[in-house]
């Protein structure tokens, strides 16, 4: 890392056990507030019918754009694991707090790391 960054800059979220346009209304509202590695045309689809699917997307926390509201309203609570250093988790929560109703459900801590699980729930 160079001197402008002194700390990991990217969370990973990984999202199950939602339907896939509430997949779509989280990831959309994250990609409108941060870089990520997944574009506008990177629709989320089921690709079995009876396995469920995950679906995974990194954003860089280092820049955030202005949160908007997201696009349309959750249909069902989403569940979300969030992985990245403890500053970029922190920013990342604020973030999604400006976006959804966070609930935290677990919370480990390790040396560099920190990973959340949470549930979202349109406002």
């Amino acid at each position: 890392m160079d001197k402008e960054h002194l700390h990991p800059e990217s969370v990973s979220v990984e999202i199950s056990g939602c339907s896939k346009e509430d997949a779509r209304i989280v990831f959309d509202a994250l990609c409108a507030s941060f870089t990520s590695d997944r574009c506008a045309d990177d629709v989320p689809e089921d690709w079995h019918e009876t396995r469920p699917t995950v679906w995974l997307g990194t954003f860089d926390v280092s820049h955030p754009h202005k949160a908007e509201s997201p696009a349309g309203r959750l249909s069902a609570s989403v569940e979300a694991d969030v992985q990245g250093g403890y500053w970029a988790i922190d920013r990342f929560r604020t973030t999604l707090h400006d976006l959804f109703t966070v609930h935290d459900l677990a919370t480990m801590s390790g040396d560099q790391e920190r990973e959340l699980h949470v549930r979202l729930e349109s406002r």
